[in-house]
């Protein structure tokens, strides 16, 4: 289970610990610090406010702590990093009115119900109280009427939290198991969202194209000229889907094309028919989770974690100049009701923004579509529409000021009115043998309505070049028919956007679990992105292949929305948790029983993940009279790659390091040419000549570097086809496209990081301007090479230099003579600097290996 205190929960110290209980009789325990600063503002000096940092108690780390026989009874024990944390709370609690004001959902009632029990009190006592935007009003009001803990929301979450840990503790060393690979993990949602990714991937695959044609006629009625397409033939409508279609007509090939627009030429004809009407088009409603992630994905770029990172600090509060508040309600929602106070509030703003014409005549009212919402939250919606976004923009940083503009635009323009279209639609019929019929449709924005507010961005397809009027039964006349070429399209691959509406239609997952679930499967190395798309790399499919082979039901769609459903009785307190845990275990134990055994070798019994201070290990299970090991991940053998060396002319090969592949002469030690192993951009470096090569960081991130270890350039934006025109370097994909050159004048300065140092104590004060991940395509020529010369320390000579000599005859005439200098304290140049150091590292290497044959029987 993801802990829910957010970054900056880890980098900052609890505001309450700086506070002197003095007068303060009630202690109010939030999740995070930052939410915990804005409330002791709000609630002032009788009230001491800590923050718990997220879950402080969860299952035991190392094993199951789920007991199965006595109803799945769980075992919780404080996590390490939170005893100061709870020792903390029980100091600031004695003798003090404790209230308990985290997150209002499930995760928050849980973390709520642990902290009672640490601090020894009594979840019936009221002391739980739920902020669904955090404002001085609602937070005063808010204290003043809580209630207790609802076992109901524990027991949900505590249900979920067995289930995961019961997959979890099962598949994911079985999944280590069968691919001899470490940190692999499985989850009932995680695994079905993987499931979704892979077989979209496969159907793109499995897809072939097929070639359709269309007919365009340019028709002249009454000295106005204007384009129709072919709509139907004999009373068969053109077909321009994949493959045919019975009773449809489907244009397959050029001649076809060709011979019907040949004919339509020898055809007069006349307006059929003239239909002009009004179509409205109503405004969406307020923002739940899933709709924040896919407008901002699609609007913005932004990830559903990065969007929920950003909301989150958006409702915990920011300061401005009236005090610290927050500006959005609770962003984990899957309800669309909004108050009527907030509906009056957005149609005041309305008013005086846009004026009267925009208003409906009465308030907008939503109501949510599928069975089973939880609608103890409102929608996500700005705590109060007075505040713009260009008001608050100075207090904001750019993204978190891009989705409030977002989350502020879609609430104003859920309560305007609709926008209005003029739609026309020509039909123009043959008058002769076959009978040929064509259509021309244009649609022209009347009244902007919602649009006014929410913006036209993706609303494109409502528009199209209007159709001049023409009087119905006048005559027509075929300028031109003009056959065009198109292809089916495969489905599109998966994005954030489209992946989170994926999973909530089919009810997998809910609100509070699509980013995590994403987020993992990018850490994992399931997926990878290409630009917005999620790709499934291949140890994504061979686990989801695995998984559906030996787990179908696991994987399974409908099984999995039927367990949310469950957990969501659960929460309303129709079904005992125990039971909707055991309608899943059971199966779940069945097919895990069926899951042949990897043996041991020299006993036959079981072999079994095991884990010591080294790292994961396979070991049997017959321990200890039997101790057999083998290591978890096997050395991959060397690949050839079919290239000579380019020193040495022996073959070279791939092999795998700890930073991932490289390509290496096959003749090492003896040659020690090595060099980056990626996919070749098409781009030569602007520093040495060698070729730019894409490569994948451990998340998945794409970045580009140069072949040649000896140089240093690398960027994280791709390389452009264009070139700078001050200094010939590839402009980079950043805006319109930017010189990362430091000696040239158009450099983007912010495209070079910020030491260390000062990123830390940037990221500290709480506005990103500078963060490691707007560092831009960064060139550590500019600032690691000069580094190195100017300043840098000088390298300290080997400590273990004798045990070392006695090597000194094996290594290249060079490098003996940079190390030696090294040994004598002798200044280097960086580039001998390098050597020495690739020296030390051979000579250790060979001095490990001296030992070993001494020992060896």
């Amino acid at each position: 289970m993801p802990t829910k205190g957010n970054a900056k929960a880890t980098s900052r110290k609890s505001p309450g610990a700086s506070l002197k209980a003095g007068n303060a009789t009630t202690l109010v325990v939030v999740e995070s610090p930052a939410k915990a600063k804005s409330i002791q503002k709000m609630l002032g000096p009788g009230y001491e406010v800590k923050a718990s940092l997220g879950h402080v108690a969860d299952l035991p780390e190392r094993e199951l702590g789920v007991d199965v026989a006595r109803d799945f009874a769980p075992t919780y024990e404080v996590k390490k990093d939170k005893k100061a944390v709870v020792e903390e709370l029980r100091r600031a609690a004695q003798g003090k009115r404790l209230l308990i004001a985290t997150d209002p959902d499930r995760e928050g009632e849980a973390i709520g119900w642990h902290v009672a029990r640490l601090l020894e009190r009594d979840p019936k006592e009221p002391l739980r109280v739920e902020f669904h935007e955090i404002t001085p009003k609602v937070v005063r009001q808010a204290v003043e009427r809580p209630r207790p803990i609802d076992q109901n929301l524990v027991d949900a979450q505590q249900a979920r939290r067995v289930l995961d840990r019961l997959v979890g503790y099962n598949l994911s060393p079985l999944l280590s198991l069968e691919f001899r690979k470490r940190a692999l993990s499985a989850g009932r949602v995680q695994s079905v969202a993987l499931r979704l990714v892979v077989e979209r991937e496969e159907a793109i695959e499995a897809f072939r194209r097929e070639e359709y044609w269309t007919l365009e006629g340019l028709f002249e009625v009454q000295g106005k000229t204007f384009p129709a397409l072919l709509h139907e033939v004999e009373g068969q409508r053109l077909w321009t889907g994949q493959g045919e279609k019975e009773g449809k007509l489907h244009l397959a090939t050029e001649a076809q094309a060709l011979a019907l627009a040949e004919r339509a030429q020898t055809l007069p004809y006349r307006v059929a028919q003239v239909e002009v009407r009004e179509r409205r088009k109503s405004p969406p409603p307020p923002f739940t989770t899933s709709t924040l992630q896919q407008a901002a994905s699609s609007r913005l770029g932004y990830t559903a974690s990065r969007t929920m990172r950003i909301a989150q600090r958006l409702y915990e509060g920011v300061d401005l100049p009236e005090g610290t508040v927050g500006l959005i309600t609770y962003m984990r929602t899957d309800s669309v009701r909004v108050s009527p106070e907030a509906v009056a509030l957005a149609r005041e703003v309305i008013g005086e923004m846009y004026g009267t014409a925009y208003l409906p005549e009465a308030p907008r009212v939503y109501r949510n579509r599928k069975e089973g919402v939880q609608d103890a939250h409102e929608a996500i919606r700005p705590t109060d529409p007075r505040r713009t976004p260009e008001g608050v923009r100075p207090y904001l940083s750019e993204e978190e000021y891009r989705l409030y503009d977002l989350i502020w635009r879609r609430f104003l323009a859920s309560q305007m009115k609709d926008a209005l279209y003029e739609q026309t639609v020509v039909l123009l019929a043959g008058q002769g043998q076959p009978r040929f019929t064509f259509r021309a449709a244009g649609s022209v924005l009347r009244f902007e309505g919602y649009l006014k507010a929410w913006g036209r961005e993706g609303e494109d397809e409502e528009e199209a070049p209007p159709v001049p009027a023409v009087p119905q039964g006048a005559e027509a006349r075929l300028l031109q028919a003009r056959p065009e070429q198109h292809f089916t399209e495969p489905p599109p691959r998966y994005t954030d956007a489209t992946l989170v509406k994926t999973m909530e239609e089919l009810g997998i997952g809910r609100p509070s679990t699509y980013a995590p679930t994403l987020e993992t499967l990018e850490k994992r190395g399931y997926v990878e992105r290409k630009g917005r798309t999620l790709l499934p790399t291949p140890l994504g499919r061979q686990i989801v292949h695995y998984l559906k082979e030996r787990f179908p039901r696991v994987v399974a769609y409908e099984f999995t929305a039927q367990m949310e459903e469950g957990l969501d009785q659960v929460e309303e307190g129709k079904v005992p948790w125990p039971k909707v845990v055991w309608e899943f275990y059971e199966p779940f134990l069945k097919e895990l029983s069926q899951v042949p055994k990897k043996t041991c070798p020299q006993c036959g019994r079981p072999l079994e993940l095991k884990v010591s201070r080294f790292g994961q290990f396979l070991g049997c299970t017959g321990y200890p009279e039997c101790t057999y090991t083998e290591p978890l991940e096997r050395k991959k053998e060397a690949e050839p790659i079919g290239e000579a060396c380019p020193k040495c002319g022996r073959s070279l090969v791939r092999k795998e390091g700890r930073y991932g592949s490289f390509i290496a002469c096959s003749g090492y030690p003896e040659c020690d040419y090595t060099r980056d192993d990626g996919t070749p951009t098409g781009h030569t470096c602007p520093k040495c000549g060698s070729r730019i090569l894409e490569k994948r960081s451990k998340r998945g991130r794409p970045y580009y570097k140069c072949e040649s270890n000896a140089c240093d350039f690398l960027s994280f934006y791709p390389l452009l086809d264009q070139t700078c025109p001050s200094c010939g370097w590839p402009l980079v994909g950043k805006g319109q496209g930017a010189c990362m050159n430091p000696a040239c004048p158009a450099h983007d300065p912010k495209l070079i990081p910020l030491p260390k140092t000062q990123a830390t104590s940037a990221s500290k004060g709480g506005k990103p301007a500078r963060r490691k991940a707007a560092s831009g395509a960064l060139s550590r020529t500019g600032a690691k090479a000069k580094g190195k010369g100017q300043g840098a320390s000088p390298p300290k000579p080997p400590s273990d230099w004798e045990e070392l000599k006695p090597f000194l005859h094996e290594l290249a005439p060079e490098e003996r003579g940079a190390v030696e200098a090294l040994a004598l304290g002798e200044p280097l140049s960086p580039e001998n600097a390098k050597l020495a150091q690739r020296a030390l590292f051979k000579l250790r290497m060979r001095k490990g290996r001296a030992r070993k044959e001494t020992v060896a029987p």
